[in-house]
């Protein structure tokens, strides 16, 4: 692997004190580290922050919201030049949160891990999973923090704690800039493996970290966003074009964009999935790397998202 030291990318809208947290705790790391956020806001307030209380983080604006994947594309470009690590802005690392991550290096990918805010005695995510239909699990969820001492490697890292080796980030082509929000992470995590590139847990490398606080778990707009991503995926890696998937395919996403009905009185996850489908028409699909996924019935993949 490359010496250069890491450089952490910090993707953010609304800034404020959940950056600084986010900013403090990395400034506080027993190995420095170079700092770049990536602001999707309107830039003053970030801008401001970082010039009065974190001047030696550099900032990247581009005054509109441009999604998570096309931000840090343009950030990882200009800046850095050793291994690219992600963390979101509501997310709070350990003091020894990337002197562990780089310690676990040896693959294209490393996961770190994201234990809840509310209970940080439970994992939120260690990584990211996908079944037969691409419908992406975080690794671990909700499980304790001890169960990292057995766990096996994931498929990939979630994009909101993540190293990922640059030369392996680049040859991938970074982050699918058609995808504004939501399994971007999952897509270049299967891109990666395609190539040859694994993933290894850093069970050590933690930071606490509160769930769709930007969006809200249960917001139509995550819907919406959600289901685009998963209608491109769908068509984008050719699933629906296996039988046996694509039965599966209907069964679990009818479920849910049912539930979503039902419970939220919102079609925008349907609707967001028939738009993400129409919009991968005509691209070139994507290999499916067999051993990057974790084949589920309907039932247990199910019983997973409700979990979540």
């Amino acid at each position: 692997m490359g010496g250069a030291d890491p450089t952490v990318y910090v993707p953010t809208l609304a800034g404020g004190e959940r950056l600084a947290g986010c900013l403090q705790a990395l400034l506080s790391q027993t190995l420095p580290v170079s700092i770049v956020v990536a602001d999707n806001g309107h830039g003053d307030g970030c801008r401001e922050l970082l010039e009065h209380r974190f001047p030696e983080v550099e900032r990247i604006g581009f005054g509109e919201n441009l999604g998570f994947g096309p931000a840090l594309n343009r950030a990882v470009a200009r800046f850095g030049a050793g291994p690219v690590v992600l963390l979101n802005d509501d997310a709070v690392a350990r003091p020894d949160f990337i002197e562990a991550l780089m310690s676990e290096r040896g693959a294209q990918m490393t996961a770190a891990v994201l234990v809840s805010k509310e209970d940080p005695s439970r994992i939120d995510s260690a990584g990211v999973l996908s079944d037969q239909t691409l419908m992406g699990f975080d690794y671990l969820s909700g499980q304790p923090v001890a169960a990292l001492e057995s766990a096996a490697d994931p498929m990939g890292p979630t994009g909101g704690a993540a190293l990922y080796e640059r030369a392996a980030f680049e040859s991938a082509g970074g982050f699918d800039e058609r995808m504004f929000l939501y399994y971007e992470d999952l897509d270049l995590a299967l891109r990666i493996r395609a190539l040859g590139g694994e993933c290894r847990l850093a069970g050590t490398a933690r930071a606490t970290h509160g769930y769709s606080e930007t969006l809200g778990p249960r917001s139509s707009r995550k819907y919406a966003m959600t289901g685009w991503s998963r209608g491109y995926l769908l068509r984008r890696y050719g699933v629906m074009s296996r039988f046996s998937d694509a039965a599966s395919v209907f069964a679990r996403e009818g479920v849910v964009c049912a539930g979503q009905i039902v419970r939220d009185h919102t079609a925008a996850g349907l609707t967001g999935r028939l738009k993400g489908w129409r919009e991968a028409k005509g691209l070139a699909v994507l290999p499916l790397p067999p051993d990057a996924i974790t084949r589920m019935s309907t039932a247990e993949a199910l019983s997973r998202r409700r979990a979540r």
